[in-house]
């Protein structure tokens, strides 16, 4: 969540809010409302203000109004789950019980902090008779209620995005009880979200050395590991779980996925099976099943795993997502009824909703349905942008501060210094620019391992960025003029070191991370001899083709027409910059010279890596290796034009990208089009 939206600099606004907040604890709704109403007319999209005016609505039995101001908050706020128990409130206070349920539900998933929606939920199960329900809602109201006050409402306020309060509270909790596990845990999870992967990791350790044998605190411990690029000890912790927990089958599906991380995908399956055949009905198991067969190319068995998940549970959003994501299926119509049919749900999480948006959006799109089709791009991208922190000033300060520190003079009187590596092949950009078909012809080479998109250049820059708190930029990319010879040359040893697990025995290995454009003046100070290939691909193609996907993690700029086409400009900026300050140091590709002339940009290309030309890599399709990208099923196809021009169809629609791009970029054709 946006937690932007939760504070003010307006300090008007903080005094009265802070007042009728008072009134509301006193009971004083009356009150409270006419201060509330006050500040909404110059500030109609406050999420608190509208959260109270809501309650006080309720109390005072203006159930209308109340239903408004929440309605309101709902569309600012979506994932915002205080809102949800609002609504429960609202409906169970009506009499409408099963809305009441459904909202309380969603209240939980969003914040499973929020005690008075378990309780009501416990309530409703246990006069139902529906024990299992009720027995979890009583075992997570019995773990809530075992919290101090204080840590229950850091939990609550985590839960809505506000890292800082709850930083804050939870820094003044530890100080008094520095053992609390479960203190430190929330600690870590704080620092996790902004960030500080070494203040998690350190957390998380100390918090395991005091509470071995519980099972939540290592898969936290774990998780941060994996993130932190330490797959051995990863694995270590991962299999202490197994070893300790051997029928707990979350553990198992969890070594799977560390299993397939670390690239053997084969033996994942073999995992992935075995606790199918214990649990036929885990879905989630099911889909990792198909996840792990689609990047070994194995596309009609993932298919079926797919489709077995979303047979056991049908608003597994995942499930169908992930059949859109092949890029290759056809949904029959009455799956395209079955997905519609979920995102009319009132009930439906907001991660299913997303997913059922963007899988519909590609199945409407194969029958043409492009009004149909863009309609879901856009909730689904709405969803997913509500939910961001992304700011299209911010990235552009962060942009530009590249520029002013890594200019001429500073590259002029560097000096020497890095690791003096030809290892590495930096492939960086924007995602769904061309980037995994350029990997995947030069994997097809002897001298060359085709890898992951590896974070460890963003983690070296996350290390360099300093104090990073609440929204400062920090001393990244300042700190690169105080790096010395020998730090530079230890981080460029460090980064080959670190990557070693995921290479074979070729001399030179890809990074394909499309976001190592923004630090090509650190790679440049720590490897000055790697290689680094700008792919590249049409604006328009290019932007709607990210506006399509929905991405794993990361790359929040997608969810947008206009911070897609604003992201797109300024990385084209900075790369003209890098182009100046570091002459001849990038070879740029575009996807439509390497469709339009395969063998002579592979040359091209082959001759800038110093390495001799082979003809399989102009048959790259045919290389047998796992690709884990959205656009893994692609590359396995021979060169063709599919993907050029798929955003005409929806032309009408893409004014706001347009208006947000660089028009000298452009075709004039292209820009008539748009306009008519």
């Amino acid at each position: 969540m946006n937690s932007k939206k939760f504070n003010t600099n307006d300090d008007t606004l903080s005094v009265d809010l802070n007042e009728a907040t008072l009134a509301v604890k006193e009971n004083r709704f009356d009150q409270a409302l006419n201060l509330l109403e006050i500040i909404l007319k110059d500030n109609p999209d406050h999420i608190d203000t509208l959260y109270l005016a809501s309650v006080s609505s309720r109390y005072l039995k203006q159930f209308d109004k109340s239903m408004e101001y929440i309605q309101t908050l709902l569309a600012n706020a979506p994932d915002m789950g205080r809102a949800y128990q609002e609504l429960a409130h609202i409906n169970r206070d009506m009499g409408n019980e099963k809305k009441a349920v459904t909202h309380y539900r969603q209240a939980c998933e969003l914040n499973p902090a929020l005690l008075s929606s378990w309780n009501c939920l416990y309530k409703y199960f246990s006069e139902n008779n529906n024990k299992p329900a009720a027995d979890h809602a009583l075992e997570q109201i019995n773990k809530l209620k075992s919290l101090p006050g204080v840590l229950l409402y850091i939990e609550q306020i985590l839960n809505e995005g506000r890292l800082g309060l709850a930083e804050n509270k939870c820094r003044e909790f530890l100080k008094k009880n520095p053992t609390h596990t479960y203190a430190m845990s929330l600690l870590s999870e704080i620092a996790n979200r902004m960030g500080y992967f070494d203040d998690a990791e350190f957390l998380l350790e100390k918090a395991v050395s005091f509470k071995p044998n519980d099972g939540e605190l290592r898969m936290k411990y774990a998780s941060i590991l994996r993130k932190k690029q330490k797959f051995a000890k990863t694995m270590e912790q991962v299999n202490i779980l197994c070893e300790k927990f051997p029928e707990n089958l979350n553990y198992q599906a969890h070594k799977a996925s560390e299993i397939m991380q670390n690239g053997d995908h084969e033996e994942a399956i073999i995992l992935l099976e075995d606790i199918i055949k214990k649990n036929p009905y885990n879905f989630s198991t099911l889909t990792s099943k198909g996840h792990a067969e689609k990047t070994l190319g194995r596309s009609d068995e993932a298919i079926q795993s797919y489709q077995a998940a979303y047979k056991i549970k049908p608003d597994h959003g995942e499930a169908y997502f992930s059949l859109a994501n092949l890029k290759t299926y056809s949904f029959t119509e009455s799956e395209l009824d079955s997905m519609r049919d979920q995102v009319k749900r009132v009930d439906l999480s907001l991660r299913d909703k997303a997913y059922f948006h963007f899988a519909l959006a590609q199945g409407c799109e194969v029958i043409e349905s492009f009004d149909e089709a863009f309609h879901h791009l856009e909730k689904g991208n709405n969803i997913k942008n509500k939910q961001s922190l992304y700011s299209i000033e911010r990235m552009n300060k962060e942009l530009q501060a590249q520029e002013d520190i890594c200019n001429e003079e500073f590259f002029q009187n560097l000096g020497d210094g890095g690791f003096r590596t030809k290892d590495p092949i930096f492939i960086l950009g924007l995602p769904r620019a061309g980037s995994t078909l350029i990997e995947q012809i030069l994997a097809s080479h002897s001298m060359i391992d085709g890898t992951l998109e590896l974070p460890n250049i963003l983690s070296i820059a996350q290390n360099l960025r300093g104090d990073d708190i609440y929204g400062k930029l920090g001393n990244y990319p300042k700190s690169l003029k105080s790096l010395t010879q020998k730090q530079r040359k230890d981080f460029g040893k460090d980064f080959i070191n670190d990557t070693r697990m995921h290479r074979n025995d070729a001399p030179m290995f890809t990074d394909k991370m499309p976001n190592n454009f923004r630090h090509i003046g650190l790679i440049h100070l720590i490897m000055p001899n790697a290689k680094i290939i700008d792919a590249r691909r049409y604006p328009l193609d290019c932007c709607f083709s990210m506006f399509k996907q929905l991405f794993a993690q990361g790359q929040e700029f997608t969810y947008g027409l206009e911070e897609a086409g604003n992201y797109y400009k300024s990385y084209v900026k900075l790369m003209n910059h890098w182009d100046k300050v570091l002459p001849n140091k990038i070879l740029r590709v575009n996807n439509e010279d390497v469709i339009d002339d395969l063998e002579g940009q592979v040359k091209r290309i082959l001759s800038f890596l110093e390495v001799p030309f082979e003809e399989n890599c102009i048959s790259f399709y045919e290389t047998d290796r796992s690709v884990r990208t959205a656009s893994s099923e692609q590359v396995r196809q021979p060169i063709n034009k599919k993907g050029m021009g798929r955003w005409k169809p929806y032309a009408k629609h893409l004014k706001p990208l347009l208006e947000s791009l660089d028009k000298d970029l452009l075709r004039s054709e292209d820009i008539s089009l748009i306009n008519s």
